[in-house]
């Protein structure tokens, strides 16, 4: 049975420090343009944190019709599925469509429950994000000097 590689600190120098990730990977993108060995370079996001970015107020309307979009989904599958395996010749169409109603049905009758039980506790929407407050570019001891010095072409280009 093959062994399962455990998570190990990142290793080198820093060669440069910034402030967004799209900073970083602009720093590594010009070291790539210049012939650098950037399989000697780690990017590592410091000081993480949890970002909670709030979408929307959510009602017992929203909640049920994103109830009734999911289950709509899953019943296009199974009638997709029962399509695909069944042998007669039966209307295809008519299946699908049944089920695809049928699942929106189930959806949008589950989503009214799941939001009824937070008793209002959290009537919002929010999409989580873990995010670092600053990029450090990593190097190899042997390749940081040389790529110290081309990172110094860069900040100096507008």
């Amino acid at each position: 049975m093959p062994r399962m590689s455990l998570p190990t600190p990142p290793t080198g120098v820093p060669v440069g420090t910034y402030e967004t990730y799209e900073q970083a990977q602009r720093a590594v993108d010009f070291l790539s343009d210049e012939h650098f060995p950037v399989q000697n370079v780690t990017i590592v996001g410091n000081g993480l944190r949890m970002v909670e970015r709030v979408t929307g107020r959510l009602t017992q309307g929203r909640a049920a019709a994103t109830g009734a979009a999911a289950g709509a989904w899953w019943g296009l599958f199974i009638g997709v599925t029962l399509m695909l395996l069944s042998a007669s010749d039966s209307n295809y169409f008519l299946v699908v469509l049944l089920t695809l109603i049928t699942g929106a049905v189930f959806g949008a009758v589950f989503g009214i429950i799941g939001y009824s039980l937070t008793g209002g506790r959290r009537d919002f929407t929010s999409q989580s994000s873990v995010v670092a407050t600053s990029y450090e570019v990593l190097c190899k001891y042997q390749h940081a000097d040389d790529a110290r010095a081309l990172l110094a072409k860069l900040s100096m280009r507008p």
